[in-house]
């Protein structure tokens, strides 16, 4: 008796047949493909699979907790039917330019703010203190200053979402190994050169880190302004279908949003992989 006719199971008079012997082979396969997955979306599966098992044995109340195919139902009946698509055009478009304002402004400031000491040391207690102060508390200021229109709603994202851009890129300026600047300087690179080559490329993963957490933030902002004097947007179909107790809408305009925000965050993943492959 050889190995081979123990590794091929002839020995003793056993005998495998070719079919036999692959099932081992595709089901570890199988194994070792979705034990990732698993890994890392496992809760969350099982936590899906017990919303709609409860909601149908009625182990709790689905008028509360609707069951999740309808819930899913009355998403694809509001994209089909395009009511959805106007309200979430209109909210990007919202959250989409106070964003782009807040980068604009956010990034450039503080950039100059992260290599000029003394100012950043002036203005550090100002910023501290609107930083804690919460947008929506200062929402009602906001009304009364620009009105129930566009301009309030879009400047009290606008707000909420620029100081974490702006404190991450100070604070990404502040962290750059001052060695490389003088070593920089040493080989003669100019002050332009040094922010192009070492300042700018050192920060930018921690400027990408405050438009991950502003892009967030703008979705959340997005809603709590949508609820006080619109008429369209997602956070409006929210709290319309809350009133008119249609729930499974209600839950389907939240499941959109978080749709949404999990896209902006994965497209800002995506763009600082190509921007940082160094990193």
């Amino acid at each position: 008796m050889s190995i081979d006719d123990i590794q091929n199971g002839t020995a003793y008079g056993i005998g495998l047949s070719p079919r036999a012997s692959q099932v081992p082979g595709w089901f570890g396969q199988a194994v070792t493909a979705f034990t990732p997955i698993l890994a890392r979306y496992g809760l969350v599966i099982g936590f899906l699979v017990f919303w709609q098992v409860s909601t149908k044995l009625g182990w709790v109340n689905a008028s509360v907790f609707p069951p999740l195919d309808e819930i899913v139902s009355a998403l694809w009946k509001g994209i089909s039917s395009g009511a959805l698509l106007d309200d979430v055009a209109i909210s990007l478009q919202r959250s989409g330019i106070a964003f782009l304002a807040a980068v604009g402004l956010g990034i450039p400031l503080g950039l100059f703010m992260g290599q000029v000491r003394a100012i950043e040391q002036a203005l550090d207690p100002l910023l501290q203190f609107f930083r804690q102060t919460s947008a929506l508390a200062l929402y009602p200021v906001f009304i009364l200053l620009l009105g129930l229109g566009e301009a309030s709603k879009v400047f009290v994202i606008f707000w909420a979402t620029l100081f974490p851009i702006l404190l991450s890129t100070i604070g990404g300026v502040k962290e750059v190994d001052w060695k490389l600047i003088e070593m920089a300087r040493t080989y003669g690179a100019s002050s332009l050169a040094i922010f192009r080559r070492v300042i700018l490329p050192a920060a930018v993963p921690a400027i990408f880190v405050g438009l991950r957490l502003s892009a967030t933030t703008a979705l959340l902002l997005l809603i709590a302004a949508e609820m006080i004097g619109a008429n369209k947007g997602i956070g409006f179909q929210v709290m319309n279908a809350q009133y008119n107790f249609q729930t499974p809408l209600m839950f389907a305009a939240i499941l959109l949003l978080a749709l949404l925000g999990l896209a902006a965050n994965a497209a800002l993943v995506l763009l600082q992989r190509k921007l940082c492959r160094w990193a």
